[in-house]
């Protein structure tokens, strides 16, 4: 099932857990004036959770409660007799926390339907224990998603490391935190285990993971900061002669599925500098549109660069 714009039918897939919030998410999302619309709404439960849709709701927002035991039942002629019967506007898949996401994705669709967003519900008082048992599966589910939600979360959980986690493998995810009263603000007020206020903010080797994605989600925080730092050198091709990138590896689900996570660096002497070099750099952050980021990013023009062995442990990590 492909992303199309100005589809006949919008498609949109809602992915977590069993018992990660994604009924109450949708029945809060239900009830909201702004997604109402005036067609039809076909909502295909592939997986039956404790909490159930409450039968009114649905009659008023005129959606049609459909379940499916397998989602391997979700085929083209199933779905386009969906479309025949009930000529829905709106199509919502619940989907099974335990089915890979990607065959999700590739489903086969009617002519005319089109996947708008995906949507990830996380139960943040589990989520500790699904990421250290079942990460490829959540890796999956978080990869494409536009929104990733936490709920029952509380400020003694370390809220700041689950978005990391998330945004290591999604950097344009936007995440909510919610708690019994609803959203949680300022959760992100956390001391960095480096001096922000520092001539130069030194990163250690152990931090990289949490100055890559704090930088990403609050680069105000360091525009005009000098920063030093130890990665390695990647050179892609096309790059301008005096840029290249530094960074770190970070494994997102498996040995097998690792990221680089690097920033882009400019430096008149980048030309000696070869692909795969450790190099410990020093310079001043600024942010410019590059292809690489595919929008605007950190750029950091190098005032101080030399080589450095390898490291021992090449992985980032997020906490």
């Amino acid at each position: 099932m492909q992303m199309v714009e100005n589809a006949r039918v919008v498609v949109y897939l809602i992915t977590g857990f069993l018992e990660s919030g994604k009924t109450q998410f949708l029945t809060q999302t239900l009830s909201q004036e702004y997604f109402e619309i005036e067609g039809t709404t076909v909502l295909i439960l592939c997986e039956e959770g404790i909490e159930e849709y409450d039968e009114e709701l649905l009659k008023a927002k005129n959606t049609v409660l459909l379940t499916v035991e397998d989602p391997e039942e979700l085929t083209l002629e199933w779905l386009q007799g969906i479309d025949l019967l009930y000529h829905p506007e709106r199509v919502i898949i619940e989907c099974n926390g335990m089915y890979p996401v990607s065959k999700m994705e590739e489903l086969e669709a009617p002519e005319g339907w089109g996947l708008v967003q995906e949507i990830t519900a996380v139960d943040a008082s589990t989520f500790d224990m699904y990421i250290a048992n079942m990460k490829p599966l959540f890796v999956e589910m978080v990869r494409n998603a536009e929104l990733v939600v936490f709920n029952r979360c509380r400020k003694d959980m370390p809220l700041a490391a689950y978005r990391r986690n998330v945004k290591v493998v999604n950097q344009s995810a936007e995440i909510i935190f919610e708690n019994e009263d609803g959203e949680i603000d300022n959760i992100f007020d956390e001391q960095m285990p480096y001096d922000l206020e520092a001539p130069v903010v030194r990163i250690e080797d152990i931090d990289y993971g949490i100055w890559y994605v704090d930088m990403i989600d609050h680069p105000d925080r360091y525009k005009g900061k000098t920063v030093e730092f130890q990665g390695k050198i990647l050179k892609p091709r096309g790059f301008p002669e005096d840029e290249f990138i530094v960074g770190r590896k970070a494994m997102t689900c498996c040995a097998d599925d690792v990221t680089f996570l690097g920033y882009v660096c400019k430096s008149r002497y980048a030309q000696k500098l070869k692909a795969g070099q450790w190099i410990q750099i020093r310079g001043k952050v600024g942010f410019e549109f590059k292809r690489a980021y595919r929008g605007k990013g950190p750029v950091i023009q190098v005032e101080h660069g030399k080589g450095i062995p390898a490291l021992s442990d090449e992985l980032v990590y997020f906490n």
